[in-house]
């Protein structure tokens, strides 16, 4: 083992060649999910819905449905859908 200013240098060639083997799973990973999109998207799938789906999935449950509530309560606001006030305004 060489060390150089207190650095190891096999230490740090090991490291290095780990980042690069890892770098190269990674591109190869990419490219199979482009793959997998393509597909989803020549067979009539709308792929930019399927990556918040896979997002939404990744949630969880309690975070999913504030997120919810605080964009039907934003989406209201902004007369997007019906209020609640409405609802409840056409139902007197």
């Amino acid at each position: 083992m060489t060390d150089i200013g207190g650095i190891s240098s096999n230490q740090l060639r090991l490291f290095i060649e780990k980042v690069e083997r890892l770098e190269e799973e990674k591109s190869e990973l990419m490219e199979s999910l482009r793959e997998v999109f393509s597909e989803a998207k020549s067979v009539g799938f709308d792929v930019k819905i399927m990556k918040q789906i896979i997002k939404l999935r990744k949630m969880k449950r309690e975070d999913l449905a504030e997120q919810e509530e605080l964009l039907d309560l934003y989406k209201a606001a902004l007369g997007m859908i019906p209020s609640f006030n409405s609802e409840d305004e056409n139902a007197a």
